[in-house]
Order: structure tokens, then sequence, then C-alpha cells
């Protein structure tokens, strides 16, 4: 499952409160204040807060935060344009997630959820006091509204509620989504997940009369039933929210302690160096940093040293979070669609010269897709999960089977010669040989070369050392960076030979596996699917992860997959910290106790300053 401000649907549904005549008497739905995808939730129905939350924080202050790029979009609907940082601070979903919690969900502009046990639909019941921001109360007929303009407009929420098949108003206050199959125990989840849009506002007109288009950008600010709303932009620039005095929800247990900064605004910046310098001159209060070396050595100015500046580096967001940064040559292209090919580019990369030089060994090299958590593979299969392989022992590589996975190590010139000759011995087994100083293919003559797209100056400092190592071996590799437009519009289309691409995953994985490399995303267009992965032996193992019914055989069924993943050599892995590395003034502050799964930024920070 993923963290989501956006999701969607359509129309027909089950009627929860009509009886047939000839039937016998329905099941009275049972009405429930939360979901738990796995196990039981943890707060009970009459919770009073968040665990973590200050509940006396004060609503007062602003935050000042950077962005790197532009925007040129308000219109969360659509996959054209790059919209702006923070907006989905404006709008609500069905459901809300506890940070302290792997696999919980609680009402939020539902009151009460019911689902019938194999799960074949969902109802959600509104809560009468939610309210859009002009006043108009949140009806079924907006939640149907937003569901099916999502799938509509957007190709990842096409993807990601693929399997809802309808969506029904089926009570004054009640809406009921319907799947087309059973047992997906997360289906009812996700699908409190999207942003829930006003169906009046987006249908009327504007300040100027004209008909508002949702399957269009637009910088107008659009209006939401969230805590914020838009108080000002300059397109592509600044973008500035204020809060609500009159949200509807900020009473809720579920938001209390929460929303406490009176204004939280964004300005963008042309790369991460200029954004840096504006966090150190205090025009910005709060910057997670990326870079290590930047971290090591760059924060030793007045402000860190005499406390005026905090700096804390927090593994609460990974301790539930699996992450796969990489390389990702995109199978679309003929040239990277042999295994030896893609693993022969693995043994190019440096990776302990690049830490050691330029990350002052403060990174990890990531070997998992689901790296950092149980849910990474490690060794060789063993139990059930060896059980799930032998099924597929026909579509998966062998080596699943008999060689752990491992990352070429270099990091001294043996090392290094050796991993070079490695990957030239690859290239030659596919059909590739070095002819003079460049590595060619034996039937067409056509030599190696390829493009690198990135969306940020700051990427490439990591990416020119594997340049220079390709380059010895023959390989052309060439790397373009394009302003976040271009790169949003060129991702989306797989207009790319290889990015630089991450997928964060939770700890509880289900339908968006599909999204990152299953067959059935492979053509569409907006999918995560950015290797072009469609391989029948992964399909089966994302569908045995999505209908597992106890969490033994779904971690079983996820390292599996992981081991499969990694044997074809679908990406180059880089590495990450796994830490948060934050930097803040002294206006602001947090809680004492951050949750368990996250640092919950900026939801319940508030001013220091307005404390006092």
């Amino acid at each position: 499952m993923i963290f989501a401000r956006l999701k969607m649907g359509f129309a027909v549904v089950l009627a929860t409160t009509v009886l047939v005549a000839s039937a016998t008497t329905a099941q009275e739905p049972k009405w429930r204040h939360g979901m738990a995808v796995i196990g039981d939730l943890e707060l009970p129905e009459d919770f009073k807060q968040l665990p973590y939350v200050d509940a006396n924080a004060p609503k007062a202050g602003e935050l000042r935060l950077g962005d790197e790029g532009t925007f040129d979009n308000l219109n969360p609907v659509i996959d054209r344009g790059a919209v702006a940082a923070g907006a989905g601070i404006i709008y609500d979903t069905l459901m809300k997630r506890s940070e302290d919690e792997v696999f919980g969900t609680y009402g939020l502009l539902a009151e009460a959820v019911s689902y019938p046990d194999d799960m074949s639909s969902v109802t959600f019941r509104l809560r009468q006091e939610a309210k859009w921001a002009d006043g108009q109360p949140v009806t079924p007929e907006d939640v149907i509204f937003s569901m099916e303009k999502l799938k509509e407009h957007s190709a990842f929420y096409s993807g990601y509620y693929r399997h809802v098949t309808g969506v029904e108003k089926t009570g004054e206050r009640e809406v009921t989504f319907r799947f087309d199959e059973k047992n997906n125990r997360e289906l009812p989840s996700i699908v409190g997940d999207f942003p829930v849009l006003p169906k009046h506002w987006w249908e009327g007109k504007d300040a100027q009369g004209k008909q508002r288009d949702i399957s269009r950008t637009t910088l107008e600010p659009p209006m939401g039933s969230g805590p914020y709303k838009i108080a000002s932009i300059q397109p592509g620039s600044t973008i500035r929210y204020e809060l609500r005095d009159d949200y509807w929800g900020k009473n809720l247990p579920i938001n209390i302690g929460q929303y406490n900064f009176r204004t939280v605004s964004y300005t963008y910046f042309a790369d991460s160096d200029v954004e840096f310098e504006a966090f150190r001159a205090g025009t910005i209060d709060y910057r997670q940093e990326n870079s290590s070396s930047r971290w090591a050595t760059r924060y030793d100015f007045d402000a860190v040293k005499d406390g005026r500046i905090t700096k804390e580096a927090l593994t609460n967001p990974f301790k539930a979070t699996g992450v796969m940064q990489a390389m990702v040559p995109n199978m679309r292209r003929e040239i990277f669609k042999d295994a030896r090919v893609r693993e022969a580019l693995n043994y190019a990369f440096d990776f302990e010269d690049m830490n050691k030089n330029l990350a002052y060994g403060g990174l990890k090299r990531v070997d998992s897709f689901f790296w950092g958590t149980e849910l990474a593979s490690s060794g060789l299969p063993q139990g059930r999960e060896l059980a799930i392989l032998q099924e597929l022992k026909d579509k998966v590589p062998p080596e699943v089977f008999t060689t752990p996975y491992t990352n070429p190590v270099g990091g001294d010139p043996n090392k290094v010669r050796d991993n070079l000759r490695t990957a030239v011995n690859l290239f030659k087994e596919a059909g590739w040989e070095l002819k003079g100083n460049r590595m060619v293919n034996v039937k067409t003559g056509r030599p190696m070369s390829f493009e690198i797209l990135l969306n940020s100056p700051s990427f490439e400092r990591s990416v020119n050392p594997y340049v220079a190592s390709l380059k010895k071996i023959g390989v052309e590799a060439r790397i373009r960076t394009v302003d976040a437009s271009q790169y949003i519009n060129r991702v989306r289309s797989f207009d790319y030979d290889m990015i630089w691409g991450i997928w964060a995953q939770t700890m509880n994985p289900g339908n968006e596996q599909s999204e990152y490399w299953g067959s059935e995303s492979v053509d569409r267009q907006g999918s995560r699917n950015y290797a072009g992965i469609a391989d029948p032996a992964v399909d089966t193992l994302i569908r045995k992860i999505v209908f597992t019914t106890d969490r033994e055989e779904q971690v079983a069924a996820v390292r599996a997959m992981d081991r499969v993943l990694l044997a074809n050599h679908y990406v180059i892995p880089l590495f990450y910290s796994g830490e948060a590395k934050i930097a803040y003034w002294n206006r602001i502050t947090h809680p004492e106790k951050l949750p368990e799964y996250g640092i919950g930024f900026p939801d319940i920070w508030s001013s220091k300053a307005a404390a006092k």
C-alpha cells in the first residue's frame, strides 16, 4: 500500500439496507471506526488523539519550505504538468493513517466503514459535519465523482484502482465500492486513500464565468475540505497555504494536535545548492538533506554551532519502508533486453569508491527491492519461501536457488579491474565486443550508447563517476538533465533510455506491486513500471502477495518476488543512508515523542516561537 493524497473509482454496487421480498433477512452491516489489513487496530473506537501528538500545540506561526524545480498545475487529477508542492493539504480522504501503525487506518471524512467477510465490497458512512470550504456538505456524489475522474484522467490511479468496478450511493450519507475479486484484504483499505474532490466546484464556473475543466491543468486555486486553503501563488515560484479557522475536522481525534502552522509556504529553487544556501540564510525553516557529503561537510556554520539550527538523523521513517534506489535501464529499448547486458552495467558501477570520495562513507549499497526491512531476501531461500519458488522453477533464473544475490564490490584498483573484466565478458556473451575503444554489437555493428535522464543537477555528481567507468569499457553514457515538467512528461511516456528511479515500499505490499513490475502496467503510460518488466513469474508472485491471508505467507511471497527481481538484474542498485537527515531552525519544533514509523512532518510540528 502506498501513501496517498489522491485515489479513485466507478458505478454499480450493493444495497446494504434493502431486502428483496422473497429473500431471507440480509445481514446487518458491521460498522467499524477503522480498518487493519492484517491484525487489529491499535486504537479503540473512543480514542482521544494519536499517541504521538501534542494536543496543546499552538495554532500559530509560519513554516517556510523549499523545493527544487518548478510547478505549473494545481489540478491533482491529471497526469499532465508538475503539481505544486504541498497541494495535498487542502484535501481530506475517507480514511487516515496513524504513523504508529503499519496496517491501521481510521475514519476521517468517513465516520464508519463496513465490508463483508469476503471483502467483495466496502461501504463508507460519511460524517454529517464534513463540509467543503464554501460550507456545502461532503456527499456520496462527491466521492463517486472523485473516483470516476481520478480513474478517467490518471494512469496511476486507473491502474491502482483497476479492481474497483463500481461505486454507488447506497444511503443518504453512504457510498459503496464494489470489487471484481474477493478476499483481497487490501482493497477496502486503499479506497479510503484518494483525495475527495468537490463535484459542484469542478462542474461550476470560475470568477471570469468560464466553465472549469477537470481534464486540463489549472492555476486557479481549487477548493477542498481539508485543513488548509491556497492563499496565494506565483506560478512556478512560490505557493502559500493558510490554515482554515472554519475547518470542519479540526476537533476530530484523528486530527487533534495536527496542522499547527498558521501558514505554510514553498519557494522553488533552481537546484539543491541554491536551496541549501537559502536554508543557511534563514529564509527556509526546515531541510531534509539527501546529500551525505553535504551533511558531513557543510553543516558547520555558525547557526548549527550555536544551536539555532538542530541536526537530527532519524531512522523512524525507514523502520517500515523498504527502499530501492537504482539506475533503471528501460527494457523497452532493444539494447537493454538481455539480462547479461544489465548485469554488466552493474559491474561497471564502483559504489565503494563513490561512497568514500563523494559521500564520506555515509551510504550503504542497496541489495533488495525491500531494503532495510524484514521483507528483504537474503542468503538462499528456505522453508515456505523455497516452496513458493519451486512452484515456479521453470520460470525463474536458476541462480535464485543456488546463488545469493550480491552486488559487485569495488573500491581498489584490483577489484575494479576484475569487475570491468567481468562486465566485458558478460557483454561478449550477450553479443557485444570491444572494437578499438568502443563496445559494439557483433551482428549490427551498433555501438553501446545511451542517455541517462535526470531531473536535477544534484544527481550529476553521483552519476558522473559511473559514466567515466562505463567509458573505460567502451560504453558511451550521456547525462541529460531536464526541468521538472519535461522530466515528468518523458517518464510518464517511457521516453528515456535510463533514469534514476526510487521505489519506496510499505510493510504491507499489495496492489501497487502490479504498477511497479506487473505485465499489465508495462505499456500503460504513467505507470511506475519504469524498467518495462513483463515476467510471468513476477506476475504470479504479485497475485500470491495480494491474496495472502497471514503475515508469514506474505513475507515468504514478498521475499520470493524480491529474489526473482534481483536475479533478472532489472536495475543497477544504488545506495541509501537509512536515515532521515533533517535540520531545522529553532523557530519550529516537534513533539518529544515522534511516531514509530515517521517524523510527522509537517503535520504534528509547530511554531516554537508562537508557543512562548
